[in-house]
């Protein structure tokens, strides 16, 4: 069951688990603050800034998208299986990594 599913920018269908939203929104995660942002989510996939393939494991991406009153991005990274994707995690960070 998804929370929902989206096709990113490039044309990939995303979707985000109810599993993987309990983790991420979990009282005791880290990124517990993101349980107020699943618009957001659905929006740096859609609609990101910039799509940085992470380092060492070409199936898994990061999104970012500006956020204007925090001056920071949302980051959501997914991980590509059978040409779809899923979400891993997504928090908000300071600077895109260069």
């Amino acid at each position: 069951m998804y929370v929902f599913e989206v096709i990113d920018k490039t044309g990939r269908k995303i979707h985000l688990s109810k599993e993987r939203w309990k983790h991420i929104t979990h009282p005791s995660s880290p990124h517990a603050y993101m349980a107020n942002h699943l618009e957001e989510i659905k929006s740096v996939l859609i609609n990101p800034d910039s799509i940085i393939e992470s380092y060492g494991d070409a199936n898994k991406v990061n999104y970012y998208k500006y956020a204007k009153g925090d001056k920071s991005y949302f980051r959501v990274i997914v991980r590509y299986l059978n040409g779809s994707g899923f979400v891993i995690t997504a928090y908000i960070v300071r600077n895109i990594p260069k």
